[in-house]
């Protein structure tokens, strides 16, 4: 088989479907973004790409913060209908029976019912073209202790997390190895 030529596109899948809140706790809106991702290490940053047209673009570029809110399996139908509703016309945390979390640094809530919430404040915006680049700090980390085990280490394989892939969504979970696996010596007992 050969590969087939096709023109250039956004397809490098699966990535990410989180739910990205924004707002205060009293006025709040959620976004589905796809286009997200890890910057840098240290200091920690990530970035979100939106549309300017998008409701929540205007709320984040001028309070200059948000949460990025992992999805799961039990949140596909809400991760789908947040993206597909405007958050000028509903409350989408009532439509969708979702929690609003007091977070510890940003003034946004957290979506209690997320494995796990990523509080960012917004460094720079670039203007890419259909999207604009919200480039940010991760001020704080919020994990849900059901998933921390008894050694302090959070086990991301038992959230049932989603991505997205070229217009679906699909379930993650199965871990086929670690980093470093490939070149570690077997240590054999004598």
């Amino acid at each position: 088989m050969s590969k087939v030529k096709w023109k250039a596109g956004t397809f490098l899948y699966p990535i990410p479907a989180v739910m990205v809140s924004c707002g205060t706790m009293k006025k709040a809106n959620i976004i589905t973004v796809a286009w997200t991702g890890i910057i840098n290490t240290n200091p920690a940053m990530v970035y979100i790409s939106i549309r300017p047209t998008r409701y929540s673009y205007n709320i984040i570029k001028e309070s200059g913060e948000f949460v990025i809110n992992l999805t799961t399996k039990q949140l596909a139908r809400a991760t789908d209908w947040c993206g597909v509703k405007t958050g000028a016309k509903v409350d989408k945390f009532k439509e969708m029976n979702l929690t609003k979390e007091k977070a510890n640094i940003v003034k946004c809530p957290l979506i209690k019912e997320s494995p796990v919430s990523v509080e960012c404040k917004v460094t720079e915006i670039k203007e890419m073209g259909s999207h604009h680049m919200f480039i940010a700090k991760v001020m704080c980390i919020d994990a849900d202790e059901k998933y921390i085990d008894s050694k302090g280490a959070f086990d991301i394989s038992k959230c049932d997390l989603i991505a997205y892939s070229n217009g679906n969504y699909y379930s993650l979970g199965k871990k086929v190895g670690k980093f470093g696996f490939s070149v570690k010596k077997n240590i054999k007992k004598h």
